[in-house]
């Protein structure tokens, strides 16, 4: 017996079914909660306890995503997801992701496809170009860049890079010592510290700085400080992260200080700007780059999370490549090829963990090419706008206050009443199902995020989330 594979007239008829699910799926989103109202288990509960033994038809699988799946979701497209930074899509990223699976490409060599090397290589290119980043982070200078997975992976990847130029690779061929430190402040996103722990660094060799009580940014003396310190305890400063767009504040550090403070001690500057990054693409939103063309080593921002571009796509950069592939090059035998061998090529496997690649570049290009620039720059400037529009209905009420300034999408807030009373709020909003907000604590009290930028959210979703969220009050 034969598999039974779909034919091209089937795939052709069921695909036009998926596409025709989506676009009703997106369409009724205003209509459902935003959060998942199931309980734990319930969906596993009601899928089949085995495989069926013979093939089903592909409706079927349909009918089940109605039935099962739909009701477990919380929707992250929906108009008033407003807990995390956006993890955004859009019809043109949808598309070109389809494509990118009907390719069915594995781009772990040039050679085992020249086009999804090069197209990436070309699109982060541009997008370094559009977000105003040095001329070294492209693929024609001396370093370049590359598409993550996350802003995890990229965080590792550059602790990688920088074990590998502060030890002359020693890190590699010997393993890593007690002498070598990282630096981040207390609000650095938490990948850092899963990185130094895969790395075999260990979590004490992280050094977390503290941070100005106002504007949560680190304080850059007291990492001057502590660099000082501990080089005259003879420990050795590997790596300085620096955050622009903190996930709790939304805080950008001072990578221009933090710069000149790190690099005389031979630190490796990496720049995290995972949610932040791309609202580069508006010059009025260049202050966040400021010291990255003079400073920065490396460089991370998200495109899966305010640029429209569905989950996953992490654009990564580096200053000089030289101690990346000196981190993760490897040659077994049955990976050569004369391509390689040549030195003309990049091979992408090297600048990252993972042998294994998708064409994530498609869908990037899909969306940078049909939204153009006036587009994904319209798209910042509304979320931006947006995040301003919820602020100001803050602050005209005064049972709520603003806890630090709003920074581009995100607004950060409060109920005058107390730490109990704001998460009383959020949790009887979120369990409403009206919209969907997340939490954090902030020089020890307790605060509630809205973060703006989601490719569906109006002003009347704005205005809706707030009535809902004033008027349990």
């Amino acid at each position: 017996m034969s598999a039974p594979h779909m034919t091209p007239e089937e795939f052709r008829r069921h695909g036009h079914a998926v596409v025709d699910w989506i676009a009703d799926y997106w369409a009724g989103l205003d209509d459902r909660p935003v959060r998942s109202q199931v309980a734990p288990g319930e969906v596993a509960a009601a899928l089949p306890e085995v495989l069926p033994a013979t093939g089903q038809d592909f409706a079927t699988v349909l009918e089940d995503l109605d039935r099962v799946l739909v009701p477990g979701l919380t929707h992250w497209q929906h108009p008033r997801f407003l807990a995390y930074f956006p993890a955004n899509s859009s019809p043109a990223a949808v598309l070109g992701d389809l494509l990118s699976s009907g390719i069915g490409a594995q781009g772990m060599l040039w050679a085992t496809s020249p086009a999804l090397t090069e197209v990436e290589q070309v699109v982060l290119d541009r997008l370094a170009g559009a977000l105003g980043l040095p001329d070294a982070f492209r693929s024609d200078g001396p370093g370049g860049g590359v598409i993550q997975d996350t802003a995890s992976t990229a965080t590792f990847t550059a602790l990688l890079a920088a074990l590998q130029r502060a030890t002359g690779g020693a890190a590699r061929a010997e393993g890593v010592d007690g002498r070598l430190r990282v630096y981040a402040s207390t609000q650095a996103h938490s990948s850092l510290q899963k990185a130094v722990v895969m790395s075999g660094l260990g979590e004490s060799s992280l050094r977390l700085v503290g941070v100005d009580p106002v504007t949560q940014a680190m304080d850059v003396d007291e990492l001057g400080r502590l660099l000082a310190d501990d080089v005259a305890a003879g420990l050795v400063p590997v790596l300085v992260q620096a955050a622009v767009g903190t996930t709790s504040t939304g805080a950008v550090d001072d990578v221009a200080r933090i710069g000149e403070v790190a690099r005389p001690h031979g630190a490796w500057v990496h720049v995290d700007a995972a949610w932040a990054g791309v609202a580069a693409v508006c010059p009025e939103h260049r202050w966040i780059h400021r010291g990255v063309a003079e400073h920065a080593d490396s460089y991370v921002t998200n495109p899966h999370k305010w640029l429209l571009t569905t989950f996953d796509c992490s654009a990564f950069w580096v200053r000089d490549r030289t101690p990346l592939l000196g981190a993760l090059s490897l040659l077994p035998e049955y990976l050569r090829n004369p391509a390689t061998e040549t030195g003309a090529v990049a091979d992408l496997r090297d600048w990252h963990p993972q042998l294994g690649r998708r064409f994530r570049a498609l869908k990037l290009m899909a969306v940078m090419r049909t939204y153009g620039l006036e587009g994904l720059q319209a798209h910042v400037r509304d979320g931006v706008r947006l995040a301003r529009r919820f602020a100001d209905l803050v602050e005209a009420d005064d049972r709520f206050e603003l806890v630090t300034e709003p920074v581009l999408g995100l607004v950060v807030l409060r109920a005058r009443a107390g730490d109990e009373e704001t998460l009383r709020l959020m949790h009887a909003l979120n369990d409403s199902g009206e919209a969907y907000l997340s939490h954090t604590v902030v020089e020890g009290r307790t605060a509630v995020r809205v973060a703006v930028g989601g490719w569906r959210t109006t002003d009347a979703d704005v205005d809706r989330t707030w009535q809902a969220l004033s008027g349990l009050l």
